[in-house]
């Protein structure tokens, strides 16, 4: 299945490229000094319809579930539009945007406007910043997710340093309670966890070529974790099989409780990637 669209952004720094698909504003590639870093499925689906499985899709006004709408809400099955650019060339940042509209009122009847700027910084580092500001009459609460989906040699040989200490969800066993008692996490299983409260520093070694990623949040106090396993893999029909052995999910997001956004007021978070050698 292809895996290009003439709707994408493309932006370059140097030695770095990244590609973002308009539709969910998600980024599907980024390769710090021409390395991908970022996992996604040659079963993805590109149709502007459903989600892109893979890169980081982004997710709001609502993680999981959703009463209202599909899970994960409807940023990352939405076309953004483009703020603004530096020029008609490639460029180094792109900003997009996402607005209520009529089809968003009918399943979240708030106004809302959503800038989603993404700068390479250098040949190593990627940030993206997220502007959320209620330009409505009345407050709502949401929550919000940076899905970033790494790329790795080996997922079982991958360890997640940074969680020690934290509480955590665990969606796979049902329990809401645990503790990370561990120095580096390391997966085994399929696992799909929310841990709150992390530090504001996360990082992922090795992803691969004995490299390590680096992932440093503001305003995102959680994170996920989060494999799908070899049975998990085979139940999605936009997941390969065998893909589960070389991705790994790290999600940056205000999910284990709602943000509630006052009229006239905005919310501001970001992250930056960073690959750096072993």
């Amino acid at each position: 299945m292809a895996q290009t669209h003439p709707e994408t952004i493309k932006l370059q720094k140097s030695n770095s490229s990244a590609v973002v698909h308009l539709f969910g504003a998600t980024l599907t590639s980024w390769k710090p000094c021409g390395i991908e870093a970022l996992f996604v499925s040659q079963k993805s689906f590109f149709d502007n319809q459903k989600p892109i499985r893979g890169g980081v899709p982004v997710v709001f006004p609502q993680f999981g579930p959703w009463q209202y709408g599909p899970q994960h809400g409807f940023a990352r099955r939405t076309k953004w539009l483009v703020k603004e650019r530096a020029g008609d060339s490639v460029s180094d940042a792109v900003t997009l945007v996402l607005e209520d509209s009529d089809d968003t009122r009918k399943l979240w009847d708030y106004k809302f406007r959503f800038e989603y700027t993404l700068t390479l910084i250098s040949d190593e580092e990627l940030k993206m910043d997220a502007l959320i500001t209620n330009t409505g009459e009345k407050e709502f609460d949401f929550t919000f997710l940076l899905h970033t989906y790494f790329a790795v040699s080996d997922v079982k040989e991958c360890a997640v340093t940074g969680l020690k200490g934290c509480s955590y969800i665990d969606k796979v066993k049902n329990k809401s309670d645990c503790l990370e008692e561990n120095e580096e996490l390391k997966l085994s299983e399929a696992t799909d966890r929310v841990y709150k409260k992390t530090a504001s520093v996360i990082k992922l070694k090795p992803v691969s070529d004995n490299r390590e990623m680096t992932i440093e949040k503001s305003n995102l106090p959680d994170t996920v974790v989060w494999n799908p396993w070899e049975e998990g893999a085979k139940k999605m029909e936009d997941f390969g099989d065998d893909e589960w052995k070389s991705m790994i999910c790290v999600e940056a997001g205000y999910v284990n409780s709602p943000y509630v956004l006052k009229p006239k007021e905005s919310f501001r978070a970001s992250q930056v990637l960073a690959v750096s050698k072993l």
